[in-house]
């Protein structure tokens, strides 16, 4: 017989027999009527059986037939799988779904389908490999063989579609994230992403898909020998024998291979429950202009990941300050969030309450973290002024009598010598968490406001965030801070593609005689001027401006992508302040952060522009 090479063989089926090495169980479809609901794929015997040995219950399929109908209810909504996921991480009326109290959820029943039919009425898709822990279909896998035509961009707008079809609602909801890979390497240089393995969450008008670079590779040394027995088995299911002692089959079986490398990163049992757990948020976002809401569902960014993972580790050996160095737009407020909710969990274990506070160094950052923090859940204490900061340090908790986590937001100036975390009157124990924003900027470890900070609690856990940490003569980010906890690139952002590659294009001939005229206009009228006012003159500021928005404005229609934003780079805070008040009259709704290393003008939706003075 012939080998077949297809997608199936090549990249599915090695995947399928790599699931079992992880201890997943391979359950075929055959023979399976009466055993799911059809409106929502969850196996009623598994989640049965997974239900009862996670709580030490006897629950009959007749009570998770009634669970499974209310749950029904709740995927119905509009909501992104809030609701569920609500049920999913906190349980459902006294009863957990899923075992989050051990490290890799022993309790749980881990199962993987092929080809298993999402259907509603005439309407329907099949994902390549289903993922059910405890019955419930909660990730999902689409594959592709190498070098197929549009590459991974070919499940990517099948998934926007499916997804922005209503008769999907219940599936896209309950699936928690899915992966997409043609078995092949990420091609760092490619604008557009062909190659590769990813992961998103889900949405319902466009996806964002991720890479994963494993870091901890440690992770594959625990992967188990195949069971040739469920190997045949999973081949004859198939109808696949026949690749079985092939060469391909025998480098697509590989642990190694890009798609089974993401299969362990993600799905392991235990990196499937920190996951699970920690790394999936919803953010309720409102337009300023129009004042519409709308839901989004982010999950880490593996960066975030090791970065909490390296955090835990670093508490773990008694080191409690420490720099997180992750280029700028990587999410650091975010890292922080979810660490909110991570390092709560394990000083709970230890018995210790964790208190979270969050310092900015400016107003206009004080009021976006606290926004940001709102958005994903997180109840949030501003502090106005230093008498309600020293109230906040006498408070035991860090939650409020909703039981949602809280986290404190304030500006380091309201910091007084005053300001410090006073002993409790009973038997509590509590560890303070600080995240500093910003830290390479106005952190000055000779000026008195950081004094005060360290000083308010000597045994509070303090991680800097940077994306720039000084290396000056003066001072190191790290001296002040501590060691870097991790570590993320400018060069590794932009291969992620969360950072846009910077490409260098000259500005046009007409405006290049433009701004040469004026420079010569000034230096006729002004005389001899000194570098930063020359390029600060608004003789030379406005055609610099015009030319600004007009190409940017012309490349929005010309991409037809609105989304787009921009970066101005000046070489002194003369000229930053200079463009700023060029752009404002342009009717651009701009903010002014600061001027003392970098100017920021923000403009929601139609342009953003960074002024950093260099």
């Amino acid at each position: 017989m012939a080998i077949i090479h297809n997608e199936n063989s090549r990249v599915k089926i090695p995947a399928l027999v790599h699931f079992t090495r992880l201890g997943y169980m391979y359950r075929s479809l055959k023979d399976t009527e009466g055993q799911y609901d059809e409106d929502t794929n969850i196996f009623i015997g598994s989640f049965r059986d997974g239900i009862n040995k996670v709580n030490g219950t006897k629950l009959t399929d007749r009570d998770v037939k009634d669970i499974i109908a209310d749950l029904k209810n709740t995927l119905n909504q509009d909501d992104l799988g809030q609701g569920f996921y609500k049920y999913l991480k906190k349980g459902y009326k006294g009863l957990k779904l899923i075992d989050f109290n051990t490290v890799a959820g022993d309790n749980n029943v881990y199962e993987v389908v092929t080809e298993f039919t999402c259907k509603n009425g005439s309407e329907e898709f099949r994902p390549d490999i289903t993922v059910l822990i405890n019955g419930m279909p909660l990730v999902f896998i689409e594959v592709k063989k190498p070098n197929n035509k549009n590459g991974i961009q070919a499940e990517y707008d099948r998934i926007n579609k499916r997804f922005a079809n209503k008769k999907f609602r219940r599936f896209a909801n309950i699936t928690q994230f899915m992966i997409f890979s043609n078995n092949s390497e990420y091609d760092d240089m490619e604008v557009v992403p062909l190659e590769g393995a990813f992961y998103s969450t889900t949405d319902y008008e466009r996806l964002f898909f991720s890479h994963f670079r494993e870091e901890d590779e440690i992770i594959f040394e625990k992967i188990s020998e195949i069971d040739e027995v469920v190997e045949k088995e999973i081949l004859v299911d198939n109808n696949l024998v026949s690749i079985k002692g092939s060469g391909e089959y025998a480098v697509n079986i590989s642990p190694t291979s890009p798609t089974n490398r993401i299969i362990t990163s993600m799905l392991s049992h235990e990196r499937l429950m920190f996951i699970l757990k920690y790394a999936l948020c919803f953010v309720d976002k409102v337009d300023p202009d129009t004042g519409i809401r709308r839901l989004e569902k982010h999950i880490m960014r593996y960066p975030q990941l090791f970065a909490t993972k390296a955090i835990e580790n670093k508490l773990t050996h008694g080191v409690k300050h420490g720099v997180i160095w992750h280029t700028q737009g990587s999410g650091k407020t975010e890292l922080a969030y979810y660490n909110t909710h991570y390092l709560s969990d394990y000083y709970q274990k230890q018995g210790v309450i964790a208190k979270f506070y969050f310092i900015v160094d400016r107003l206009d950052l004080l009021r976006q973290a606290s926004d940001e923090f709102r958005s994903r859940g997180l109840v949030v204490d501003e502090v106005k002024n230093k008498a309600e900061l020293e109230k906040m340090f006498e408070k035991p908790g860090d939650k409020n009598n909703t039981g949602e986590l809280s986290i404190t937001v304030v500006n380091i100036q309201k910091l007084s010598a005053n300001a410090i975390a006073k002993p409790l009157d009973y038997d509590l124990s509590i560890q303070r968490i600080y995240f500093l924003d910003e830290a390479h900027r106005s952190y000055d470890p000779k000026g008195s406001f950081l004094a005060n900070l360290m000083a308010s609690d000597r045994d509070a856990v303090m991680i800097a965030l940077t994306g720039t940490p000084l290396i000056s003569k003066e001072y190191k980010t790290k001296d002040v801070f501590g060691d870097y906890i991790h570590k993320y690139y400018y060069n590794r952002s932009i291969a992620d593609r969360y950072t846009l590659r910077l490409i260098r294009e000259g500005i046009k001939t007409e405006y290049r005689m433009k701004l040469v005229s004026a420079l010569e206009e000034i230096k006729a009228v002004k005389g001899s001027l000194p570098r930063k006012e020359l390029y600060a003159h608004e003789a030379y500021v406005q055609p610099l401006v015009r030319y600004i928005t007009q190409d940017f404005t012309k490349s929005r229609k010309m991409l037809n992508d609105d989304s787009i934003g921009g970066m101005i780079v000046c070489d002194s805070s003369e000229q930053a302040r200079s463009v700023f008040e060029e752009i404002k009259s342009k009717n651009y709704k701009v903010v002014l952060a600061d001027v003392q290393e970098k100017t920021i003008l923000t403009e929601n939706h139609i342009v953003q522009v960074v002024v950093r003075c260099i």
